[in-house]
């Protein structure tokens, strides 16, 4: 070999003490303490799910589950490139027993066992909790978006559906045709034998028409409701993407839009685990945080201190029950400009001087006098606007808002809007009827949760909120590269998310009962060495 260095041994050299794979791993290797962790856990709900009497006896569940959440944290997402592994790493193939599970086993597993995955989700986060390393004091809650596999090229729209469908029709209706005629053929050299039934391959397309028929459905409900909000659906319609149709165009964070699902995490932020994990689909995850905390409760069977999170979720709904159930609540939500706002005033019965008219807030939307000029008296019910004129209240409307809320409001209606001098800029030309406020049944508690907010105290608190909530969503799409889902539909990658946080979670327990190890051993050798 000359300058080489020469190779230990031959490949075929035959060794007089043979090593085992347990002495390949050392005693610190992270996937003893992996293995270690899941070792107490009770396996019998995913073991039941197995029919035990058909085929070869299968690999037991621990060690596939065991396999997916070493290889989510070393960044694995995919099954074969975790065949691999599994047949080639030394550190893999001691978790599997030596075990080399093919990939289909391996995709099969992982969204198979989506209820089972929660109860050890669960078990991973007790074990931390018990080690005082997650505590539910503040939690942060909050969403991201991750895409959907599926090309952002490739959506249906109500036209172009409209046009595979009578394509689909002509091909059926000649399928169809041609099927009845080899019918008719039969009977007559069988008679009526024959059993009548459509041939697979017609079954097949019968069966791709009525999704079809389902998915046209919903874009044309979709097209309604993007008209009645104004969007015309000629120009901005409404898409569904043709490979998983339970994911929705949005926009992306990196900007543009595709097909995308919204991954949610509730963290607390003692430890920074991940306590509660979900996903939904569309944009509207202020409607998650109240059914997050109820899972975070049953989980641990503790109820969390304070709830953190960004101001999509300060909704009155949200503010009214967080007070309900005596969690502290903390989010962003502004009180109306009060500094520079001379129609807040000592006396609202008083006219704001003509002065200081120019000084008024200007809702930017309407170019109009803003709703901050009208001043609310809660013991009499009425308004006043920036003249001192009385709005008392005239009705009630029920109108449900661009996220299917249902919401009444009350309003209230000015009078002297006729001959009023600031009417020019306070009412539209077309409104003859006077200038109107409205108020809902949750804008006192909101006004009260703005004024809370505003406090030192509470904004050092919500400071914490993006350490908090948006860490674990950071380290998963960069360190465990989750960016795109690779299963489809909404069941399916609901559990793919899961998966993923409880990788996460997992991962982190190792690291922090590591660190306790190792404090536990420098602080033994001291003592040994006093």
């Amino acid at each position: 070999m000359g300058y080489w260095a020469k190779a230990p041994m031959a490949r075929e050299q035959l060794v007089l003490i043979s090593t085992t794979l347990d002495d390949r791993i050392p005693d610190d290797h992270p996937v003893r303490m992996l293995a270690l962790i899941l070792s107490g856990y009770d396996w019998k709900p995913w073991e039941s799910k197995y029919h035990g009497r058909i085929g070869q006896p299968p690999i037991h569940p621990s060690i596939l589950a065991s396999l997916w959440l070493y290889g989510l944290k070393r960044g694995i997402r995919s099954s074969r490139k975790l065949e691999y592994m599994a047949g080639h790493n030394i550190d893999f193939l001691w978790l599997s027993h030596g075990h080399a599970p093919d990939y289909s086993t391996l995709s099969e597993f992982r969204s198979k066992f989506g209820e089972e995955l929660k109860h050890l989700f669960r078990y991973i986060g007790r074990i931390a909790m018990a080690g005082g390393l997650l505590q539910l004091i503040d939690l942060g809650t909050d969403g991201t978006r991750v895409k959907a596999n599926n090309s952002r090229f490739q959506t249906w729209t109500a036209d172009k559906i409209a046009k595979a469908l009578e394509e689909l029709t002509a091909e059926l209706a000649k399928q169809l045709g041609e099927s009845e005629q080899i019918d008719r053929e039969e009977k007559d050299l069988l008679g009526d034998s024959s059993p009548e039934q459509l041939p697979p391959e017609l079954a097949t397309q019968v069966e791709r028409k009525k999704k079809l028929e389902a998915i046209q459905a919903q874009l044309e409900a979709a097209d309604a409701a993007r008209k009645k909000g104004g969007i015309d659906p000629a120009k901005n319609p409404a898409q569904i993407p043709k490979h998983d149709p339970d994911s929705r165009v949005l926009p992306n964070k990196e900007g543009g839009c595709a097909p995308n699902y919204t991954p949610m995490a509730t963290t607390e932020g003692h430890g920074g685990y991940i306590v509660d994990a979900g996903l939904i689909v569309g944009p509207n995850e202020n409607r998650e945080l109240l059914p997050s905390l109820e899972h975070v409760e049953q989980t641990f069977g503790e109820k969390p201190e304070r709830a953190l999170a960004d101001g999509a979720y300060a909704t009155g709904p949200n503010i009214r029950e967080m007070e309900s159930r005596d969690i502290d609540f903390y989010s962003h939500l502004p009180l109306p400009p009060e500094k520079d706002n001379p129609a807040v005033r000592p006396d609202p019965t008083q006219p704001v001087p003509e002065a200081d008219w120019d000084r008024l807030p200007i809702n930017p939307q309407t170019k109009k006098l803003d709703k901050a000029c009208f001043i609310y008296n809660a013991e009499q019910d009425v308004h006043y606007c920036p003249r001192g004129e009385v709005m008392p209240f005239e009705e009630k409307k029920t109108e449900t808002n661009k996220q299917g809320e249902t919401i009444t409001w009350q309003v209230y209606r000015c009078g002297a809007c006729a001959t009023c001098p600031l009417a020019a800029r306070c009412v539209s030309k077309t409104n003859t009827g006077g200038r109107t406020v409205r108020r809902d049944i949750y804008t006192a508690d909101r006004e009260r949760f703005a004024a809370k907010m505003q406090t030192p105290e509470a904004r050092a608190i919500y400071d914490e909120r993006m350490r908090i909530a948006e860490t674990p969503f950071g380290i998963i799409k960069h360190n465990l590269g989750l960016r795109q889902f690779l299963l489809r539909g909404l069941a399916k990658v609901k559990t793919e998310w899961l998966w993923t946080c409880t990788a996460f979670n997992l991962d982190k327990l190792m690291r922090d009962l590591g660190r306790l190890r190792a404090a536990v051993a420098a602080d033994v050798a001291i003592a040994l060495a006093n």
